[in-house]
Parts: structure tokens; sequence; C-alpha cells
């Protein structure tokens, strides 16, 4: 998923329109110490504008605020849109680093492909990610578990109520300095094993990150949370028996006997960076390290005669997290006497040490912001 390429003649294309009302010292100093997910923004953001007519333009980093939209854009009545995730990481030095982001730019630009919509340039990607993020420094965070969330979307913005691809796009990137995903922090998590509503289906925008697919999971994810659970795990669309993905992660089933399962990339599961990173981790630890479909039934089965040993999701917002329960209408099972497993954490611990520079980047996933 990544291709290494040279993000700064593109960063250089970036004017910088500075703000003249920058949040003050000491109330960016109180929002970074106790940063909560996705609720705090930086001062600015960065934009790129595509039509038809001139292809992508006016490569600019402005004062973040409201987008104006014309009632009938086309994104509000048709869903055209598409987004990442991705993160900024403090290093003791005072350095700023980013992980994998070619990878994201390369699924950016598969997903624009899936919801026809124009295709935005690897190094347009990455050269609007590092002016944003050399604009906004002051507001990469430095406590334990924090980082500076980088959220690029791009969407529909013609005026149109035709049904077709619409004519004039807009790309902007935005920043939250950010803590652990759950507001629990680092803990096992309770999964509800929803049957009745799917995720994504064959031949549909599964494989997309566009923000359809979170739509559709918001309802499942409320009677999760009915359910005393923080995350809802659906079933395949076709024989409704084989896991899939959580609402916003991958997920991973570790045997008793140190093997590794997560579900293969089949068209309608997002193919997680997080995820990529994992796989390649665990089979250097020597796990044997399977993509191969996951039974709900064997599932169980393996947590009640103890084949199972660890579950455990991971992405870009919350890493790697322990699972330590999942329940559904007919079962409710603990998973490793609800703690963290060995093998979940050292492969998250593994991931974040590369992260926040605690080792060395053996495999050249870091790339230098600032």
């Amino acid at each position: 998923m990544s291709t290494t390429v040279d993000p700064a003649p593109a960063t250089a294309a970036f004017e910088i329109r500075p703000t003249s009302s920058p949040c003050p010292d000491a109330e960016r100093a109180e929002l970074l110490a106790t940063p909560t997910f996705g609720t705090v923004f930086t001062d600015h953001m960065a934009r790129v504008t595509w039509s038809a007519e001139h292809g992508w333009h006016d490569r600019r980093v402005e004062p973040y605020g409201p987008l104006a939209l014309d009632p009938a854009a086309a994104v509000l009545h048709y869903g055209q849109e598409v987004f990442e995730g991705l993160k900024a990481y403090g290093h003791a030095d005072g350095s700023v680093w980013t992980f994998r982001p070619w990878a994201n730019a390369t699924r950016f630009a598969a997903s624009a492909r899936r919801l026809a919509l124009p295709e935005l340039a690897v190094e347009d990607f990455l050269g609007s990610i590092e002016a944003l993020v050399r604009t906004d420094a002051a507001w990469v965070p430095s406590g334990e578990e924090t980082s500076l969330y980088l959220r690029p979307f791009m969407y529909a913005s013609e005026t149109f109520l035709g049904v077709r691809p619409a004519r004039e796009v807009e790309y902007v990137a935005i920043a939250s300095p950010v803590g652990p995903y759950f507001a629990s922090g680092v803990k096992p998590v309770s999964i509800w094993v929803v049957r009745d509503y799917h995720r994504a289906g064959p031949g549909g925008t599964g494989a997309a990150k566009c923000g359809g697919n979170y739509a559709a999971s918001l309802l499942p994810q409320q009677e999760a949370y009915a359910r005393g659970c923080e995350q809802v795990c659906f079933l395949d669309a076709a024989t409704h028996s084989e896991l899939e993905e959580l609402g916003g992660m991958n997920v991973f089933v570790v045997g008793a006997d140190g093997s590794v399962r997560t579900p293969p990339l089949n068209g309608s599961i997002l193919e997680g960076v997080t995820r990529s990173s994992v796989l390649t981790l665990l089979a250097e630890a020597g796990h044997d390290v399977q993509e191969a479909p996951i039974r709900l039934a064997d599932l169980r089965a393996g947590l009640e005669d103890g084949s199972v040993a660890e579950v455990f999701a991971c992405g870009t917002a919350a890493v790697v997290t322990p699972i330590g329960r999942l329940a559904s209408d007919d079962f409710d099972l603990t998973v490793a006497d609800g703690g963290t497993g060995p093998v979940t954490a050292a492969v998250r611990g593994q991931l974040t040490d590369i992260q926040y520079g605690r080792v060395s980047d053996t495999h050249g996933w870091m790339h230098r912001l600032l």
C-alpha cells in the first residue's frame, strides 16, 4: 500500500493564508493538556479546489472555519464524498512525524475512484498534510497517547440536483489534537455482534472510506450502546455467518497456539493501514498469520473451549484495542478473563514505539513532517 513520494515540491505549492485570530497560547495549552477525541480543531485547514474545466487548482492553507455550501450542493443529496484518517506524532527531540501517509494517499485515491470523484495526486495529499502541520505545529500535543489527528476529505460541491458525478469538488484537510479514542483509555472493550444489519455487501462501497458506510453503522451502534457495548461487529451480508469488521476497525483473533487470523479483503472490508502494519509485525514476531474467514460459530466455540485466547481490533484512531467481551442476543462471552492478552499488548507496544520514535523504524514507515 505504500509508495515513497517526496512531498516537498507539492508542499511549496500551498499558499499560506494565516489566520488573523489564532488561538491564544494559554488557551491552546489548556486544550492540549487533556485532549478529547475529535472535539477541538487547529487554527487552519488545507484546501484544494477541482473543476472539470480546470482540474486541481488553488492549493492553500487558510483559517479554519465554516464551509460555504449551496443547499443544492450535490454532496448533501447524493453523499458523494470520501475521507481519510492519519496522525502526526510529536517525538522526544521536538520533530513531528506521520505514519505511512503514502498508504493513506493511495487509499484516498481508490475511495475517490469508487465514488466517481477525481483522484487527488499522492503529492498533493502529502503536500497538504505537511503544509497544514507546519503551519499549526504548536497544536501537536506531547502527552502520553496523544497525537494530532489529521482528517483529509473530499466532497461534491457542485450546485446541481441531477444524478451524475459532480463537476466541482473540494478537498479539505483539518487537524485535531487527540488523546485515546475510547474515553476509558487503553482498556478491553465490549463488542455487540449484530445480525440484522450489515455494513456493506458484495459490489458495494465497503472497501472505500466514505461517509455512507459509517452512517449505515450508526443505528446498530446505538443498539450496541443500549446493550452496554462500546462497538458493534458486522457479519458478512451473503451468509450472515462470518465476521467482517467493526463499525470503524478491523478485527483479529488470536489462538491459544499463537496463531492469528483476520478476515480477508473481499471488497466489502476496508484495507486498513494499521491492519496491514499489524500483519507485518505479527509475522515478523513468528506468529502463523492468516487472512482467512472467521465464522462466528467457530469463534464462539473457541472462546468457550479456550482455543481462542485473545481478540483485538485495530485502526488509526484507536491503534490496537483489546476486546474483552463479545455478546449478541443469544450469547455473552468473556475473552481471556476480560483482560489484554500478551499478543495484543506486544503488537500494540511495537506499533506505538515506532510511531512515537521510541525504537528504530526499520520498515521505513515514518515520514517526517517537521
